[in-house]
């Protein structure tokens, strides 16, 4: 089982990914997968994100308490960075109705 940093840290990399990828099935599916374990193995709902330009902030809720976590742009923007500078190699597979 991942920890609780980890996980919000994997889907808030993949949220910023598919937030700028809104087709991409492959990035959907995956933000789909760390939510799964966020809600059943984690007890986390009402996620909320921000950013400013140094940070993200993602606020949420497990159990009765409303809990926060930050982290660095720098960090949560590699994947989507890393997808821009070669797009050749992330190709973006539609998601099909």
């Amino acid at each position: 089982m991942e920890s609780l940093q980890d996980a919000l840290y994997n889907w808030l990399t993949i949220k910023v990914v598919c937030d700028a990828r809104p087709d991409d099935l492959a990035a959907k599916e995956t933000q789909d997968f760390f939510e799964e374990m966020l809600t059943t193995q984690h007890h986390v709902s009402n996620i909320d994100t921000s950013k400013d330009d140094m940070m993200y902030y993602v606020s949420y809720q497990q159990g009765e308490e409303t809990k926060k976590a930050r982290y660095p742009r720098e960090l949560i923007e590699i994947m989507l960075n890393q997808i821009n500078q070669e797009p050749e190699k992330y190709m973006d597979y539609p998601i099909v109705d």
